[in-house]
């Protein structure tokens, strides 16, 4: 709409040094956990297991171009654990080019968020990571984000966003990059995230 905002985004990138990329996500894709995905065409089943973050205040483009990471962690008032399911549209799939894959949401399939808590700076480098996939191996992890803050996201994610005058509305959420690389599940899994201390998220494919 114009001079709204989407409601839900996806922002990340490899490491800091990289440039960040962002896509707005369709709402009709974003699901409360636990959550099945059953009937849903998927065609690949990515899995990312990621933070998401709440604004609480509204941002327009003034308020976005002065803010640094401290600034903006400020806005923030919530966080759950969200699971990204990363699919494609493209026959090249997660080989097609850079720019194909930012017109494709970025390769995004579905988003499902967990109970939301009140947001507190944490020791990232220490925030662990537990994965199941199906009948794979549990996977853990530990101080595995890309960027080594989920928040680092937030001024270029808001600058983006508020491009052409849009304002980025409170209540607004972020998913902020996966924690555990890109496992894939097949129909029928059930694909858990737990974050200690932050959260849990399941969805059923």
């Amino acid at each position: 709409p114009a001079g709204t905002a989407p409601h839900h985004w996806k922002s990340g990138g490899p490491s800091r040094q990289a440039t960040l990329t962002h896509a707005a996500l369709p709402p009709h894709g974003v699901w409360a956990s636990p959550a099945d995905a059953r009937k849903w065409p998927f065609h690949l089943r990515g899995i990312e297991a990621e933070v998401a973050l709440r604004l609480a205040q509204d941002v327009d483009a003034e308020r976005a171009a002065s803010l640094d990471v401290t600034a903006a962690t400020r806005l923030v008032d919530g966080m759950c654990v969200s699971i990204e399911l990363v699919d494609s549209r493209w026959a090249e799939a997660l080989d097609a080019p850079a720019l194909a894959k930012l017109a494709d949401l970025q390769s995004h399939g579905a988003l499902v968020l967990s109970t939301w808590t009140t947001f507190a700076p944490r020791d990232w480098a220490a925030q662990r990571c537990i994965v199941n996939i199906g009948k794979q191996p549990t996977m853990e992890f530990v101080g595995t984000h890309s960027l080594g803050d989920p928040a680092f996201v937030l001024p270029a994610w808001l600058r983006h966003a508020t491009q052409g005058g849009a304002v980025v509305r409170a209540g607004t959420v972020v998913t902020t990059g996966t924690w555990c690389g890109l496992p894939l599940a097949q129909a029928g899994d059930r694909v858990t995230a737990e974050f200690p201390g932050i959260g849990r998220a399941e969805v059923q494919l």
